[in-house]
């Protein structure tokens, strides 16, 4: 027990290190050399490292793999076109909003986003989970507590990306790359722990069957 909950310190010490610290170190260490611009490209690197580094070890394609991978692409594209320093630091908050549209026009066509992740993440832990998570495509309370779930978390997304792109405007460069990953992380640990208090009132109406 001990030994898990030091890995799981030390992950949450790399976690913060490659998202806050080392963006923050790069920035500030290659402007001097090589001006903001490519400063700002700089500080993207450890997070795309981190995010690869997790994807190596999933060893999976699947729905979580990709959307981390799609954010990758859209990064380096966007450091392709160049642009200004300011829409440089918006590029995440963009891929941001456009996870977040995404969910709420899957939500809207029937095929919530939150169920396909939620399925992917039990084919990486139960073959048995997974089928029973799948059993409960046709429980219409299921599908409700999908739909709603999605759509929360959409507009959280949405609601995250015009947060970051006020303060991206309002902000210097260097603060805004401490500020802005404390909004993201906040924003996701709201829709958590939302996420957590909705699927236990949702569990004790029957919306999870037999899965629990």
């Amino acid at each position: 027990m001990t030994d898990i909950i030091t890995r799981k310190r030390v992950f949450v010490a790399f976690e913060i290190a490659f998202n806050f610290l080392f963006p923050w170190l790069c920035y500030r260490l290659a402007k001097p050399h090589i001006g903001e611009i490519h400063a700002i490209m700089a500080s993207a690197i450890p997070p795309m490292v981190w995010s690869l580094v997790q994807f190596a070890r999933s060893r999976k394609i699947d729905a979580i793999s990709v959307m981390v991978l799609g954010g990758i692409a859209l990064s380096l594209a966007g450091f392709a076109l160049g642009g200004s320093p300011k829409l440089l630091l918006m590029r995440e908050s963009l891929i941001t909003g456009l996870i977040g549209l995404a969910f709420i026009g899957s939500a809207l066509i029937g095929k919530p986003l939150m169920f396909v992740l939620a399925h992917a993440s039990m084919k990486r832990q139960s073959a048995e989970d997974s089928a029973a998570l799948a059993g409960l495509a046709d429980n219409p309370l299921f599908r409700r507590m999908m739909t709603v779930m999605t759509i929360v978390w959409g507009i959280g997304f949405v609601a995250e990306t015009a947060a970051r792109a006020t303060l991206v405007f309002m902000l210097p460069v260097g603060r805004f790359l401490i500020i802005g990953p404390i909004v993201g992380y906040g924003t996701i640990a709201l829709l958590i722990g939302w996420t957590f208090l909705y699927g236990s009132i949702m569990e004790k109406r029957g919306a999870l069957g037999d899965l629990t």
